[in-house]
């Protein structure tokens, strides 16, 4: 090895889910979005090409905090992946040490995304849905949905499952695949209107163009979180959903400029930008609240962040080395 090369550990997507737990990408994610909120991170906003059809290639670069490296996420959009199987994310991680800016780990991102994610979204849940919120509607029936369940179900007990897509066969399949794996009550629902009706949280994981989910759907103090869509075009909530919420965001910028349910909902003078009542790591954290009352409806707007992916690559780095996973390449 030459005094310029580096080692750069490769994680395949079996390395990321072997590694990367629920509970510790739960506590990751924790932190991370109150180190977001309190300004002590740095990234620039999204970079978002549209490849038409629906598609996208996104970069998104940042740190977690000074002194803890820093990364960037390379990840194509192609939501017709999931008819074929596939996440629709597809693409790679990257983390750099910050002694020398040298590239350290590279990962799949597609796994990365699929549970941090997921993470955030119970992280969300944990703080804005009610207490003894036990039932659970899941919108769509592809690897994020699956993965809500498993994430939700660690901060919630959930004893009921229901699940809607626009494919029932499909829907029916994850709905038993989630009983077995969860051991709860799971089946599908032939309309959304079915599948949230009493349901005391949402997770809205699909691909839809227009929205799917009106503010008639959904229960008194029912908690949703808003996730399919991560760019400005796709909603999957319509304008009364925003309206009658306390609106959560995961980062007030990104959310501003390319939260789709938020933008409509401004662009139609429903609301304007104050509508955003605290940026989840800002509830983290005790500088605003949280839930307000139980009849109160939340919404929690998940785009992802860069800050997300950085510190559970971080996290996975370190427990690949530990544990000697992952390919290790010259650089």
């Amino acid at each position: 090895m030459t005094e310029s090369s580096s080692h750069l550990l490769v994680l395949s997507r079996e390395d990321v889910r072997d590694l990367l737990g629920w509970d510790a990408c739960i506590a990751l994610v924790k932190d991370a979005m109150v180190t977001l909120s309190n300004r002590e991170t740095r990234q620039l906003p999204r970079s978002i090409l549209g490849l038409g059809d629906g598609r996208a290639y996104g970069v998104m670069a940042g740190t977690v905090g000074e002194g803890a490296g820093f990364g960037a996420k390379l990840v194509s959009v192609y939501p017709e992946n999931l008819s074929r199987g596939l996440s629709s994310h597809q693409g790679v991680v990257v983390l750099h040490e910050p002694m020398t800016g040298a590239p350290v780990c590279i990962a799949d991102a597609s796994e990365v995304t699929r549970i941090r994610t997921a993470a955030a979204s119970a992280v969300a849940t944990d703080v804005l849905a009610r207490r003894g919120a036990a039932s659970l509607a899941i919108l769509g029936y592809g690897h994020q949905a699956e993965a809500h369940a498993h994430a939700i179900a660690r901060v919630r007990e959930i004893t009921d499952i229901r699940v809607w897509g626009r494919d029932a066969a499909k829907a029916a399949e994850l709905a038993e695949r989630l009983s077995s794996e969860l051991g709860v009550s799971a089946g599908a629902r032939p309309t959304v209107a079915e599948a949230v009706e009493g349901a005391d949280i949402v997770c809205t994981t699909t691909a839809a163009a227009e929205p799917i989910l009106h503010a008639s759907h959904l229960k008194p103090g029912a908690h949703v979180n808003l996730v399919g869509s991560s760019r400005a075009g796709p909603a999957e909530a319509d304008v009364s959903v925003v309206v009658g919420s306390r609106f959560v965001a995961d980062c007030r910028e990104n959310v501003i400029l390319e939260g789709a349910e938020f933008r409509n909902a401004v662009a139609a003078n429903a609301v304007t930008e104050d509508h955003i009542a605290a940026e989840i790591g800002e509830i983290l954290g005790g500088a605003r609240p949280g839930r307000t009352g139980d009849d109160e409806l939340t919404v929690y707007k998940s785009l992802g962040h860069i800050v997300q992916d950085v510190a559970a690559l971080r996290f996975l780095h370190d427990q690949a080395t530990a544990q000697g996973r992952g390919t290790l390449a010259i650089f």
